[in-house]
């Protein structure tokens, strides 16, 4: 008897066991950790990953931590922004502080501003 379907990709070797979405969702991390990525510091495309989280560029060796999966996540962005406002002298609480004292200053124009409609409107 024939085959019916060719099993390929990278989770071929797991055959009919442990179920589809099981190996669609390895399938899917194995493609991540495979995949070749994009150097943050020569911009070639010859990243891969060493271990879980310690990815190297093969060109220039430039070596930087990441995802267990992926090089660069959605936490990437976050912490390089805290880094930037680090280097750049503004810290987490000052940039807090900022934030609140904008706050402060947008709930006091507001409240001028109810003020000065109120008397506008009594007279």
């Amino acid at each position: 008897m024939a085959k019916r379907t060719q099993k390929s990709g990278a989770t071929a070797k797991y055959g009919a066991r442990y179920g589809v979405s099981v190996r669609r969702r390895a399938g899917a991390a194995l493609r991540k950790k495979n995949h070749l990525y994009t150097c943050p510091e020569c911009q070639y495309p010859k990243v891969s990953r060493q271990v879980a989280g310690i990815w190297e560029c093969k060109k220039c060796s430039h070596k930087f931590t990441g995802g267990v999966w992926e090089p660069f996540t959605r936490a990437t962005d976050a912490n390089n922004r805290v880094i930037r406002r680090g280097m750049e002298g503004a810290t987490a609480t000052d940039m807090t502080v900022i934030a609140q004292q904008a706050a402060l200053d947008y709930e006091r124009k507001l409240a001028a501003e109810t003020d000065f409609d109120g008397h506008s409107e009594e007279e």
